[in-house]
């Protein structure tokens, strides 16, 4: 993707221990967005200022790419939401390190109403949740 600067620090968030990224693993250059994966959230947002809030609730990894990523290293992920490019999918194996154990931090989570705003628009658009879209990919 040209004018990307793929020089930034790139990270993983995940429930397992890694030292390497399969083919087809979620990367961000936005940290917050990786910590908040680690927590497998079923809905995330995203605040105009940048701030990350979820419903996920598992303690996770969050990882750096140890790699220098080059534009043939990964792909921006097709989901519709990823429109400003803040999730990629590996295209190849990629070494990672554990920089920081995750606890979901009580500003990190949605609200009741904020829960219930998202799903009201989500549901508006005929969108579903990543998850929701995993399980029935699975069914098929």
């Amino acid at each position: 993707m040209p004018n990307w600067n793929y020089r930034r620090p790139w990270y993983h968030g995940s429930q397992q221990e890694l030292t390497m990224l399969r083919v087809g693993s979620s990367v961000t250059q936005e940290k917050a967005i990786a910590r908040a994966f680690s927590h497998r959230p079923t809905y995330l947002s995203i605040a105009d200022d940048g701030g990350v809030k979820h419903d996920g609730v598992m303690p996770g990894y969050l990882y750096i790419i140890l790699e220098e990523i080059d534009p043939h290293d990964v792909t921006p992920h097709p989901h519709p939401v990823n429109a400003t490019r803040w999730e990629w999918l590996t295209t190849r194996e990629l070494r990672v390190q554990l920089i920081e154990y995750t606890q979901v931090q009580p500003e990190e989570k949605l609200t009741d109403n904020e829960m219930l705003f998202l799903k009201q628009k989500q549901q508006a658009r005929g969108e579903q949740t990543f998850a929701e879209e995993s399980r029935r990919e699975k069914q098929i």
